[in-house]
C-alpha cells in the first residue's frame, strides 16, 4: 500500500474539553516520509513535534502529547481519523492547548478530512508487523494491553 495524505487543509473548530478554550484545529497536507505531526500557533516559535507514542505524557481521560514546553491534548480522536481514513502524511495545526471535542467521537474530524480528500503519493507505506505476543501490563492501574500475530488488523478492547 501506497503512503496518503490530504488533497487540501481543512479546518474544524469547538471548544476544548479540559480547558473549555475555543480553539481551531486545521489539517495540512504533508509531503511523504513527514508522518503525523502537530504544530502549537498560539506558542512562541510555533513548535512543530511528532505525534509519536514516545511524546504521550498523560492518558487519564484523554490523551495527552508533549515536546519541550509544547504540548496537545485531547488529540486522540483526530488521531483516530487519521488512522482510519489510512492518512500517514498531515500537520496538524492548533492555535491553543488542545484539540477541540466536537461532538466528542472522531466523527466531525472524519467529516472533515473527508471534505478535504484524500490523496495517496508514490512511497511505500511502513508496517510494523507483529511477529510474536507482546504484552505490557500496568499493575498500578490494572491496565493490560496485548499485541498478537494476525494476519489482518482487528482490535479487541474489554473493561472490566
Amino acid at each position: 500500500m501506497k503512503q496518503q495524505t490530504i488533497k487540501r487543509a481543512v479546518s474544524v473548530s469547538g471548544v476544548g474539553l479540559h480547558t473549555g478554550v475555543e480553539v481551531t484545529l486545521t489539517f495540512q497536507p504533508a509531503p511523504e516520509d513527514h508522518g503525523i505531526k502537530f504544530q502549537r500557533l498560539d506558542l512562541e516559535g510555533e513548535p512543530v513535534f511528532n505525534a509519536d507514542v514516545n511524546r504521550v505524557v498523560n492518558t487519564e481521560r484523554s490523551t495527552t502529547i508533549k515536546s519541550g514546553d509544547a504540548s496537545i491534548s485531547t488529540v486522540e480522536h483526530a488521531l483516530s481519523a487519521l488512522a482510519g481514513l489510512g492518512v500517514d502524511n498531515v500537520l496538524i495545526q492548533v492555535d491553543g492547548p488542545e484539540a477541540p471535542i466536537l461532538d466528542g467521537s472522531a466523527a466531525g474530524f472524519v467529516a472533515a478530512l473527508q471534505e478535504a480528500g484524500i490523496d495517496t503519493q508514490d512511497a511505500d507505506r511502513d508496517y510494523f508487523v507483529v511477529e510474536e505476543p507482546i504484552v505490557f501490563r500496568d499493575d498500578a492501574t490494572g491496565t493490560e494491553l496485548m499485541a498478537l500475530p494476525h494476519d489482518g488488523f482487528e482490535i479487541v478492547t474489554l473493561i472490566d
